[in-house]
């Protein structure tokens, strides 16, 4: 759902997928490669939201903001299922875990990793690479080369499923019993652990 407000009409490059059940009011700019999940709500009522290519905001996030601000996501952020971003700004390829919030007015480095159910505190700057957990979230190490590379290939997947959402996403009655030749999921991306080889 794309939605006009007080003038101001979303913008989208044609390579990003906004699901059918998302809702993108106002004034935002989302740019090449982004994925918008079912239930994700990006509000530019009251402000402007930017999207920089290859951004994704998962299913039943929430991006909104006080009146007269605006933010911007940098490329390749990638906001975790159930995020609230309440007026904050997000660096270059930075992880929001699932959950966590955000709040006004902070400001999250590059490479940066939030984890899930943090909360970042108003006003708060996280340098970047930094890892941060808990509530009040806190900075407890730097980012490793090994954690960002896992990151940004989780990232990548995420930056191709607008594609495969176009090529292969349709609505459909389900079937009522299980084939025979039901095709088999692929194993395409490995966890943290796998990743580091351990």
């Amino acid at each position: 759902m794309i939605y006009s407000f007080k003038g101001h009409i979303p913008v989208i490059h044609p390579s990003s997928f906004v699901h059918p059940l998302a809702a993108v009011t106002g004034n935002v700019i989302i740019g090449k490669d982004c994925y918008i999940g079912p239930g994700a709500a990006i509000r530019g009522d009251w402000g402007e939201i930017i999207l920089e290519d290859g951004v994704n905001v998962q299913e039943n996030c929430t991006v909104h903001m006080f009146p007269g601000k605006s933010i911007r996501f940098r490329e390749s952020a990638h906001i975790g299922h159930g995020a609230v971003i309440h007026g904050a700004n997000l660096g270059r390829n930075c992880l929001i875990g699932m959950n966590s919030v955000i709040m006004d007015d902070a400001v999250i480095g590059d490479e940066c990793i939030v984890g899930a159910m943090a909360f970042v505190k108003a006003e708060t700057v996280i340098p970047s690479r930094s890892l941060v957990v808990g509530n009040p979230a806190k900075i407890i190490k730097e980012v490793s080369d090994e954690m960002i590379a896992w990151k940004t290939a989780g990232t990548k997947l995420y930056q191709q499923l607008p594609a495969d959402c176009y090529e292969s996403l349709r609505e459909v009655e389900p079937l009522r019993e299980i084939p025979k030749d039901r095709p088999q999921q692929e194993d395409f991306y490995k966890t943290l652990q796998e990743f580091k080889g351990g």
